[in-house]
């Protein structure tokens, strides 16, 4: 049993319409679906992705009015994007015209770099990388050569190794890697990879026992996911958590994937999620993502939810 890399990262914002504006019109990715939180029907919930909503491509955000995250250890540190080996220098230059600030180019575990934050703090890192596997979005102001290919690696803390380490390797049958020192994780950084391997197949562990805990806010996030190929392959892994004495959610209906969820021993809200059925199953694929699409158990409350949403364009 093998989890094929990251299938998403979900994430909060309490500005929705800036949000949207950001991840659409500055970083160029298509908004595959305007839905809500299922378990919050008051707020939104955001997947932008590549052209087809690729599974392994999706940063999505719930639209929650919180404060600022207070950053910390137990939490997702850095969220990453990767990019055509080539593409770092158009980044860098597109971010500095659209008034975001970035590092330099820098070198982190081997591979080319571009850290930055979106409007609400959120910890972003383009990484260069050579797998392509996207599908570019015609009408993104970036031109395809140097759109998102999707998501990781995915940086995350905790205070001790051990415990998390073993899930990862355990229960999750994640390989240890390497490690690596980094000023910005503030200690030495462990790579697990999953699969293939590769940067869209990477968990990265900081080690950090003296800093204090995350706490949810804007600018944060909420969950990672991890691929598995389907439903069957998802039954396989609800029935390991629980023989591994994991407590779980059980397999929950998503509608657009389906889900487990359980919280590894460092903190941090692990998914595993199908690769399908994906955003296009109720809704044309040209038009996926422009209008709010609701699963069909929330169907009959459109009007009560679509009241209480704030328009996004």
């Amino acid at each position: 049993m093998q989890l094929t890399g990251i299938h998403h990262l979900t994430a909060v914002t309490a500005d929705a319409p800036g949000n949207n504006r950001f991840y659409t019109q500055v970083m160029g990715m298509r908004r595959v679906k305007k839905t809500v939180n299922q378990d919050d029907v008051s707020a939104y919930h955001l997947f932008f992705a590549d052209g087809a909503g690729s599974a392994g491509t999706d940063l999505t955000f719930f639209d929650w009015p919180m404060g600022p995250e207070r950053r910390g250890t137990r939490s997702v540190i850095r969220t990453g994007l990767r990019v055509d080996e080539a593409s770092l220098d158009y980044w860098a230059a597109r971010l500095r015209d659209e008034g975001v600030s970035a590092r330099p180019i820098a070198q982190v575990d081997g591979r080319a770099t571009l850290d930055f934050e979106d409007p609400e703090g959120q910890r972003l890192r383009l990484t260069a990388d050579a797998r392509g596997g996207s599908q570019p979005w015609d009408r993104s102001p970036v031109p395809a050569e140097h759109q998102l290919l999707g998501l990781g690696p995915i940086t995350m803390a905790v205070r001790d190794l051990g415990p998390t380490k073993a899930v990862l390797t355990e229960l999750m049958n994640m390989r240890e890697a390497r490690d690596y020192a980094s000023p910005d994780a503030q200690g030495r950084v462990h790579v697990f990879e999953m699969g293939a391997g590769g940067a869209a197949a990477e968990l990265h562990l900081a080690v950090q026992p003296d800093v204090p805990t995350a706490g949810q806010g804007a600018g944060g996030v909420h969950h990672v996911a991890f691929r598995v190929p389907d439903e069957a392959a998802l039954h396989a892994w609800s029935e390991r958590a629980a023989d591994f004495g994991m407590r779980s959610t059980g397999e929950v209906e998503r509608f657009y994937f389906r889900s487990v969820y359980f919280r590894e021993p460092g903190g941090v809200l692990f998914e595993l999620a199908t690769d399908g059925p994906g955003f296009a199953q109720d809704e044309p694929f040209e038009s996926m993502g422009e209008s709010l699409s609701l699963p069909p158990f929330l169907e009959p409350r459109r009007a009560e939810i679509e009241a209480g949403l704030k328009p996004l364009d």
